[in-house]
């Protein structure tokens, strides 16, 4: 954790340095208020996460396209997701949808372990490449139906999906330890509400509306149907 991306940063020019400060201010002025979220997030160079012909857009507040037809999330959303979490140095997080890995090393800057699944291959090797050469041994990696969850290494205290569902899956509640948090994207195929799910002690469940979103289908037993998706 004590490495992180910053080496790989090596002796670029001021640009990406000012951009990130730039944003920092921005998600501020958005009403991200945790330091600990702005302070990764000012030192992460997410333009190592998209192709290099993006990279003068990367600290732009937007989504970007990565491969398979997938995306980078806007950096507001992936602060506001992080911020609700309330991320503790001794929690273990599950990611579902690890995509370019920029979530993932901002979990990993602030949480003890991080697993996260991501159901295309060819992502979730890119991911673990950068990721594991920036140092971050604590991440680990799977492959697989990520509304499934990790049950080997379950439970979690916190859990974070990147990609929408049509209603929060059974499962993943089943894998959030009591007093835990989940934050996923529930509502249909392209317009969601952005939900901060609490897991009380007595195993009932609470949740709050953050804000109105539009994410990608998380596909899955649990999620949207592959065919369904996939036909449209």
């Amino acid at each position: 954790m004590g490495m992180s991306l910053r080496y790989l940063q090596g002796n670029q020019s001021g640009s990406p340095q000012r951009d990130r400060r730039l944003l920092v201010r921005h998600l501020s002025g958005r009403g991200i208020t945790d330091l600990r979220v702005l302070d990764v997030m000012g030192r992460i160079p997410r333009h190592l996460f998209v192709a290099n012909p993006l990279w003068e857009a990367a600290y732009a507040d937007h989504p970007l396209p990565i491969d398979e037809g997938q995306t980078i999330s806007q950096p507001f959303i992936v602060a506001l997701m992080t911020q609700a979490l309330n991320l503790q140095k001794t929690d273990r997080v599950l990611e579902i949808g690890t995509g370019s890995g920029y979530q993932t090393a901002v979990l990993a800057e602030l949480a003890d372990e991080v697993y996260t699944i991501e159901r295309f291959r060819t992502l979730a090797d890119k991911a673990q490449q950068l990721l594991d050469s920036a140092g971050y041994h604590h991440i680990f990696f799977r492959v697989e139906d990520g509304t499934l969850g990790w049950p080997e290494r379950a439970p979690f205290d916190k859990i974070i999906a990147t990609a929408a569902c049509p209603q929060i899956p059974a499962t993943l509640l089943g894998q959030l330890r009591e007093e835990g948090r989940l934050v996923i994207p529930v509502g249909n195929r392209h317009v969601q509400s952005l939900l901060l799910v609490h897991k009380e002690k007595d195993g009932r469940v609470r949740s709050e509306e953050l804000c109105a979103c539009s994410f990608l289908p998380l596909i899955g037993k649990e999620g949207w149907p592959e065919r369904e998706f996939s036909s449209n």
